[in-house]
């Protein structure tokens, strides 16, 4: 599997209509170009603290935050490939490290300390003793499992440039596993029809993108999908949080 280990990289948030969206996507047409993959569902198992450290600390805005999370796209279990990262923020400037392992030995790291079989080259033998000091420092374990629904775009004008268009934002408190998607509770954003936007660059948005994206009144916001996921959680008295 050929994927990339280690970036860093600006992102870039944006809560768009569907009205907007299409919009956009009609004026970058020359600019942006789907990715292989089209469509697709990306699932996580945000990993916390028994009182919740990682998203308290990122909803304060620090300087620098990092979080934990295994992801997969589609539903995985067993043998299916599925990626463990950190990722770090630091001044505006994202860093995020991954390996990527079989499902049932992340499962088997994140949930019994079993180090992964397949952290077995030097690269990923450095990137795992990154997310382990981590791990044996907090002792996070998965909290809840949130999952998405993602267009993704890239720019062969702009080789670094990356645009994703995400809805249908929805978690589960319970049966946190990447197995299944069933039980599922979606997100209310406050936009009907929305689509989360993330321009991911290594500097600037470039001129053009940056005018059309003024011509249709998209700005930037600040917006955490597990943050929001977690603060709704608190407001409703989520038993998990007590």
């Amino acid at each position: 599997m050929s994927y990339i280990q280690s970036f860093r990289r600006y992102e870039t948030k944006y809560l768009l209509t569907e009205e907007q969206a299409e919009r956009l996507l009609a004026l970058t047409g020359e600019l942006l170009t789907p990715d292989r993959y089209g469509d697709y569902t990306i699932c996580n198992l945000y990993l916390d603290t028994d009182d919740f450290y990682f998203i308290q600390r990122s909803l304060d805005k620090p300087k620098y935050k990092e979080k934990l999370r295994l992801r997969s796209y589609g539903n995985a279990d067993g043998e299916q490939q599925v990626f463990l990262e950190i990722k770090k923020k630091y001044r505006g400037v994202v860093y995020k490290r991954r390996i990527t392992l079989p499902c049932s030995e992340a499962m088997e790291y994140l949930t019994k300390g079993v180090k992964p079989p397949s952290v077995n080259t030097p690269m990923t033998e450095q990137i795992f003793a990154e997310i382990d000091f981590i791990m044996q420092r907090y002792r996070p374990t998965p909290k809840v499992y949130l999952a998405y629904d993602r267009l993704a775009f890239f720019s062969k004008k702009y080789p670094q440039l990356r645009v994703t268009l995400d809805n249908g934002i929805r978690s589960r408190w319970e049966d946190i596993t990447l197995s299944r998607d069933s039980g599922a509770v979606f997100l209310d954003t406050g936009v009907n029809d929305y689509r989360l936007m993330e321009i991911k660059s290594d500097g600037a948005i470039p001129l053009e993108l940056a005018r059309i994206l003024s011509q249709l009144e998209i700005y930037p916001t600040s917006f955490s999908k597990y943050g929001n996921i977690y603060m709704n959680a608190v407001r409703s008295g989520k038993e998990i949080l007590l």
